[in-house]
Formats: C-alpha cells, structure tokens, sequence
C-alpha cells in the first residue's frame, strides 16, 4: 500500500497560514498600523484604493530597517519582538509572532522602502505571492513604505468573497480607530481613493476621541482614573443619557492593546445598572495597565482576546471604578461621608407661638356685624335692585324641584357618564376601539378581543408602505427644506450614508455631501409633516447598523425597517378616534398585520371561548 501523507510546498502552506491572519484589507491595515508603532513613528499615512482590495500603503518615519532585515521580514517566524518563548509574557510591542508580513506576500503584490536614519540609501524590496522579485538600492525618507497591491490576486475564490468597496472601506475605518485611539500621541492620516477621512494630530486622550467619532462628545462623557496595585483603569465612560440601542463606541484596550471581553463588558454593563434601560448600551473608552507577565495575549491569531492570571478582580475593580466615576457626576447614588450635613439655623432669637384673634360674631351676610378688637360696627352693603331680581330669577329656575328630583337627576347623570367610560359603543356592527395606557389599541369583534400594539402597528404600516415605492418604481415626494440641514457624521456613518443615498432618495430625502464627513439635507419626505431632520437622519442610520449587525437583510428593506423604526409614532401618544380607526384599516391591509418589521408580535387576540371560560360560564 503506498504512502499518502505528504509535506505540503511552501506557497501552499503560506496561502493556508495566510488565511488565519488576511481575512480581508482591514487585516492588512492592522498588522502595517501596528508595526508601524513599534517602529517608534510619530507619524502614520494611510491611504487605500477601492476598499483596499486594490491598494494598501503605510507611510511612517519610524526606524527603519537594514537591507538584510529588510529582506528576513519576509520571512515566516522572523521577528525582532521576543527571543525566547519566556518573552511572551514580558510583550511591551504590539506583534510578536513574525507571521504578518510572509501571509501578507504570499497573497497580494508587496513593494517595501525603508530607510534607516544613518543610512545614505534605502532598500526597494519588490515580493507577489511569495516568491522574492527584487531588492534593490533607492531614494527613501527615514522610515518605511509598504504598499500591498491586488489583495488575493493568485487566489480568485477569495478575492470574490470581498464584499463591497464601501463595506470593506467601514472595517478599515474599525481598524483604523482601535489603532488610533490608544496612542493620541502619534499623528494619524488616512485616505480613501484620494479624499481625507482623518487628520488626527497628536494630541490628548480626550481630542482624539473627539476627532474620531463626534466633536459633541465632550459633554457626554466622564473622566475615569483609578490606580490599583493589580490594575490602572483611565478613560471615559458616557453618562447614561446619551446610551444608544447598539453597541456602537465600546473599546476596551490592555497596555494599548484592542481586546474584546465580553467578560469586562457585563463589568461595566452593571455598573449602569438602573440608570439606563435593559436594551440601552453605554459608550465606553476604557484602557487598563497591568503586568504583562500576569497576562496572556497569544490564545488568538488576531490577538483581540486575552486571558488574565485573576479575572474576577479585574472585574471588580472595573465595576468600582465606573460606579464610583458616575457617582462622581452625580449620575448613580452616592455618599458622601467625609462632608458634615448641617443647617444653618440661628438659636439666639426667641422662640414664641404665634396667636390667632377671632371674632366668633361675625357673619358677612349680615346687615351689620361687629368687628374684632374694635368699638365701631360694620354695615354690610344693601343688595342693589338687580342682586334682587337675579336672586328671584335663579329661585324661579328650579320651581318644581323637590330634593328628592335632585338626587334622582344626578344619579342618573352619573350612571350615564360611567357607562360612557367603561361600555364599548357599538356601531354599525363592529365595536368601537379605543386606546389604553396611550400604548395599546383595544377592539372587540364577535368572536373576541384585540390588544395591538400602537407603535409596532405602525411601523408594520410604514414599512410596507416604503416597500411599495421600490415595487412601484414611484419615488416618495419630496418636501424642500426653507433652511437646508447640515450634519456632521463620524467617518463610519458619512461612508454608509454614501452608500445609502439612493435608497434616502427614493424614499424622499434629498442629501448630498459638503465637505469633509458632512451632508446637507434639501428635502424630506413631504408625508411625514415636521419633525428633528438631524435626529431622524440620525435615528435612521442607529437603527440600520443594528439591523445589521442583527441579521443579513437586503440594504433597501434595512433601510425601509430603519426609517418605520424612526417615523412611527412612539409610545405614549394620544390618539384620536379617527386615527384609530384609520391605523386599524391600514393595519389589517398589510400582507403581514401579526408582526412587526422585526419579527415581534404586535396583536393578542383572546377568543370569546377563551373569556367565558375565565370567568367560568
């Protein structure tokens, strides 16, 4: 029988092992981001074509390399990180397995300058999927250039499973922040198909969350510092109200390092315990020092999770840190003991009661009464002849009344109005529906009961109703704004709007771009009246990106859920009899009138058996 295990050639081991750590071009953009750092540069370029898949530069005035380093970079299990396998647990640099650069070439077209400071000349180092071209002398500043070039050209079938160029672009983007975040101190740059997505010089902790994700956020955020000897805790967490239906802007970073813990995560999540709702989240921007040798960073290929010698008093000190942060700003409940409560009262002036003087013989509706504590009388006016005549008109009125007619005639008046309250009218066949809690719509036919959910109701009827105009190819109408809106979004948001544009035009918005991470919004769907165009806008995009991140939809039906979600009427609103009326008609048209765009119930029907048999009849 012969042998059928074999040793696999080189490429084809190093596209196999590539596939651990290229996923897609935000995977190349964190390795070259990450050694870029390491390389001690104060200054980081990034520039990507077509969603990266076409280019991938890095630009730093880092150290540089030699020529012979230059060409070992390439190689598999090269690295000037760590030594021995004792190194992995004394890790101050952010890659340490020597793993990057090799999967790297051996799937894209790799061209390397690099230059040292004391060095005359660079080193121009030129490598397609694995296999060495050149390596030549060239002019080059201090520092280096990588630039990787048609991701997965030897290998097609990845290369089809890369979605979208702006897709590709958004984890970019995610990349790019989670390098950037911890190190304000380096100034940061990247471009995407020659437009500026960020400018971030160095600054401070707090402007470099400004400059990544919204410059409003100063005011939303509280300041933590902790120093323990297990653990230092600094950064920001948001206060309650500005929590958001997604995890959107939740970082946690080990000595620099992104980690994602959803261990810590229920950490935080219960220090907001109370103060915000169960489905809202928490920004967080939270950074943690501790030994390295207590922690262990190589457990996965992309070296986002990590395992800690204790977790559970990470966990507690984490929790502390954050309640006692918001406590801080008068956000949670606290006490404090080291401040006296005291009241300024003043107890050298004497205490005396106070004393009431009555006259038990006065009746203004004498002629003549007498005032207290004097001699002289009080007249009281004489009635005029009119006061008279009113008088006898009013007595003339209820001629024929007896009491006993009083008291009949207003318990009937009361028997009517509680019927009016509790009893359903019954109109031409079908009962009345009417709102309760200004949450519900309650209508009863001759075989039950409804209980529908007013805001689900809705949203089912706009959803189908915005479907519609793709089916019809009738775009909605468009209402021109007097002042046009402009907004300012973070990078993420600006290039989903990009993509989103015409599916807002088709549903009546007009937006176009001004500027950098800006648009301005002409129009609005005329059938929706007036309302906040920056908090719908906004509303609209929140609620996409957690139906995205939810399920798989296609991007115009996330877009129709997204904007019922955002223009249906809410909780808590009054509705009149004709809206009511009108909601259930629509409603009961629809192709789905049992569930939500989101799939959850929005009627409870309870059968007229069902009822009889409660009460036992």
């Amino acid at each position: 029988m012969q042998n059928v295990i074999t040793l696999l050639p080189d490429n084809v081991a190093n596209q196999i092992a590539a596939g651990e750590v290229v996923q897609r071009p935000a995977s190349i953009v964190k390795e070259l981001l990450e050694n870029a750092i390491d390389a001690k540069a104060t200054f980081i370029k990034l520039i990507v074509k077509d969603g990266g898949r076409t280019l991938v530069q890095v630009i730093d005035n880092g150290l540089g390399m030699s020529p012979v380093d230059a060409r070992m970079a390439f190689e598999r299990h090269a690295t000037s990180k760590i030594k021995t396998a004792e190194d992995l647990f004394h890790l101050h640099t952010k890659g340490f397995r020597g793993e990057a650069l090799a999967s790297i070439a051996a799937v894209a077209q790799v061209e390397l300058k690099t230059k040292r400071e004391e060095d005359i000349v660079g080193q121009l180092i030129e490598i397609e999927g694995n296999k060495f071209v050149k390596q030549e002398e060239c002019q080059a500043p201090t520092g280096s250039t990588f630039s990787v070039k048609n991701l997965f050209f030897n290998i097609p079938a990845r290369r089809n499973f890369l979605k979208d160029d702006n897709i590709e672009l958004k984890h970019i983007i995610d990349e790019f922040e989670r390098v950037a975040l911890p190190h304000p101190g380096i100034h940061f740059q990247l471009f995407s198909n020659g437009n500026e997505v960020y400018n971030l010089p160095a600054s401070n902790l707090m402007e470099r969350i400004s400059g990544l994700f919204s410059k409003g956020l100063q005011g939303k955020l509280v300041q933590i510092n902790e120093e323990t000897d297990v653990v230092k805790i600094t950064g920001y967490v948001g206060k309650p109200e500005s929590a958001k239906k997604r995890r959107g802007d939740q970082y946690f970073f080990v000595n620099n390092r992104f980690i994602k813990s959803p261990y810590l995560h229920h950490s935080v999540a219960e220090a907001y315990k109370d103060l915000i709702s169960p489905d809202s989240h928490p920004a967080y921007y939270l950074f943690l020092e501790v030994n390295p040798e207590t922690i262990d960073i190589n457990i996965h290929p992309t070296k986002t999770e990590i395992k800690f010698q204790d977790e559970k008093i990470i966990y507690a000190l984490l929790h502390s840190a954050v309640k006692r942060s918001l406590g801080k700003a008068n956000l949670a409940p606290s006490l404090d003991f080291n401040s006296e409560m005291s009241f300024e009262i003043d107890y050298t002036k004497a205490v005396t009661q106070p004393t009431v003087n009555v006259n038990p013989d006065y009746n203004p509706f004498k002629s003549g009464s007498t005032k207290s504590g004097s001699g002289s009388s009080y007249q009281a006016p004489k009635e005029s002849s009119l006061q008279q005549n009113n008088q006898q008109n009013w007595e003339k009125l209820y001629e024929g009344y007896s009491k006993a007619d009083y008291k009949e005639e207003l318990q009937n008046l009361q028997i009517e109005a509680e019927a009016e309250q509790t009893q359903l009218a019954y109109d031409n066949g079908h009962y009345k529906a009417f709102q309760l809690y200004n949450k519900y719509i309650v209508s009863a036919h001759q075989n039950g009961l409804l209980v529908i959910d007013q805001q689900r109701a809705h949203e089912r009827i706009l959803y189908e109703h915005y479907l519609a105009t793709r089916d019809r190819q009738i775009q909605a109408l468009t209402q021109q704004v007097l002042f046009p809106v402009t907004i300012e979004l973070s990078s993420n948001d600006f290039t989903l709007i990009e993509s989103l544009t015409p599916h807002f035009k088709l549903l009546g918005f007009e937006i176009e771009p001004f500027g950098k991470n800006t648009i301005v919004v002409q129009g609005t769907p005329a059938e929706l009246g007036e309302f906040n165009t920056q908090e719908m806008v906004e509303g609209i995009l929140e609620s996409y990106k957690l139906n995205t991140f939810d399920t798989k939809l296609d991007p115009f039906e996330n877009m129709c859920r997204s904007m019922a979600k955002s223009a249906g009427i809410k909780y808590g609103k009054q509705l009149a009899d004709e809206e009511i009326a009108l909601m259930l008609e629509h409603l009961f048209s629809c192709e789905n009138p049992m569930y939500s765009p989101n799939g959850k119930p929005l009627i409870m029907e309870m059968g007229k058996l069902d009822l009889e048999a409660f009460f036992k009849k």
